[in-house]
């Protein structure tokens, strides 16, 4: 088979999900790498290695370069990024590989990514849907007309249990602060620090994930006192718990991970602001399921999709976030809140305007609509948005509608094309 046609025949069975939109994330290598480690390929396979080494190059990029992701796109006769708003910036990025054609011609398209919400899903919430719409429901779990019975649910059961979630997430962090109290490992400041202080009635918020410079997990954090002011109002106490890790060889996030401990450990928050360590799937978990606002603050159009807040906003976690990834196409204005401080420049001003747009809500909105209760200590309005978030984010953000997606418009159409003979 000649070179083209083998290229063909790869092309047109193969579909590429391209991620990251952040440079840091695309796989770059140089030529010397590539003569060192692929030389043996491309002479046993009869390739010249100029003519491999094309198809990781584009304009713009060092002749001395290999883009591992531009060599994926040519070789594939579909492309997609993983959300909306993403294709719209992989369009962007990539257009280069296809310079004929104009950037909202390139051909990559989008599927938005799904979490399985089997896996993530709190028992008291899936016990929920099962007494709501029957023992089949999970296999109907994209019909979205299925999640609109969740409003008819008395708002006192289901206050009932997010309060019980809240609880076991809070005795689960406890438990870990215990135990290394315990084992004589750590001080009292550090204790708590692991969160031993935290309050099951307090507005709980939670920043949990990959600890990256783009997440801006110092984000809430910019502005101590004005926070501290926040956090420990005695009328209406605000608690904020952070876990994470970052990846061993990014220096930046790790510094951002000590900035956060460092604040933690400051006694004028008087223990409201928690750092858990040892994250791992089983505290994860907890967490989607038991805060109360899911805190979400990348730089605009660095956040190819996420996923946390689609597992916590399916468990009646609120979330909050900036317009980036998934929640660019899933905030409706009523199912969660949107920080729109953003006006444009460069990172700096970003972070300012976009802390003081968090700030904004936290004290005009959010603290406000939580601590606004009736008689018997229910909060309504915060329980409509809380409900309004299971019920338009579970049948639209899980894996089953994810997978549905891909295989009728991808990975189906690919595989009758790729049996098809070659002429």
């Amino acid at each position: 088979m000649s070179l083209d046609a083998a290229m063909e025949k790869v092309r047109r069975s193969t579909i590429f999900t391209t991620h990251t939109p952040v440079q840091a994330g695309q796989h770059i290598f140089s030529h010397q790498l590539m003569d060192r480690y692929l030389h043996s390929f491309w002479e046993s396979a009869g390739i010249d290695r100029d003519t491999f080494l094309k198809l990781g190059h584009y304009d713009g990029l060092e002749s001395d370069k290999f883009s591992l992701t531009a060599f994926a796109l040519r070789l594939s006769s579909k492309s997609n990024a993983v959300s909306r708003l993403h294709g719209r910036v992989a369009r962007k990025m990539w257009r280069m590989i296809w310079s004929a054609q104009e950037e909202k011609e390139t051909p990559i398209s989008y599927v938005t990514n799904g979490v399985h919400l089997p896996s993530w899903q709190a028992p008291e919430i899936a016990d929920l849907c099962e007494r709501q719409l029957g023992t089949e429901w999970r296999q109907k779990q994209t019909e979205s007309e299925f999640w609109n019975c969740v409003v008819a649910v008395s708002d006192e059961e289901f206050w009932q249990l997010r309060h019980k979630m809240k609880n076991r997430l809070l005795l689960a962090i406890q438990d870990r602060a215990q135990k290394r109290w315990t084992e004589g490992t750590v001080t009292t400041q550090q204790v708590i620090a692991m969160g031993s202080l935290l309050d099951p009635y307090a507005l709980t918020i939670v920043f949990s994930r990959r600890f990256a410079e783009y997440k801006r997990p110092h984000l809430i954090l910019s502005d101590p006192e004005r926070l501290k002011k926040i956090v420990t109002n005695p009328l209406r106490p605000v608690q904020i718990i952070f876990a994470g890790k970052s990846h061993p060889a990014d220096y930046q996030s790790k510094e951002l991970l000590k900035y956060v401990y460092q604040s933690v450990m400051d006694r004028g928050f008087q223990g409201r602001i928690a750092f858990v360590e040892d994250y791992d799937m089983s505290l994860a978990r907890e967490l989607v399921r038991g805060a109360d606002v899911w805190l979400n603050n990348p730089r605009r159009l660095q956040e190819a999709c996420g996923t946390s807040g689609m597992k916590a906003s399916m468990n009646g976690v609120i979330n909050l976030s900036v317009r980036d990834g998934w929640w660019d196409e899933a905030y409706n204005g009523y199912n969660g809140w949107s920080i729109n401080g953003f006006q444009g420049g460069n990172a700096a001003e970003e972070d300012r305007n976009d802390s003081e747009a968090l700030y904004h809500l936290l004290e005009n909105r959010i603290v406000p609509l939580y601590y606004e209760r009736d008689r018997k200590g229910i909060p309504h309005q915060w329980i409509k948005i809380a409900k309004e978030a299971i019920r338009t984010i579970s049948p639209t953000y899980n894996a089953c509608r994810m997978m549905k997606e891909y295989t009728d418009r991808l990975y189906g159409p690919a595989t009758e094309i790729g049996r098809t003979p070659i002429k």
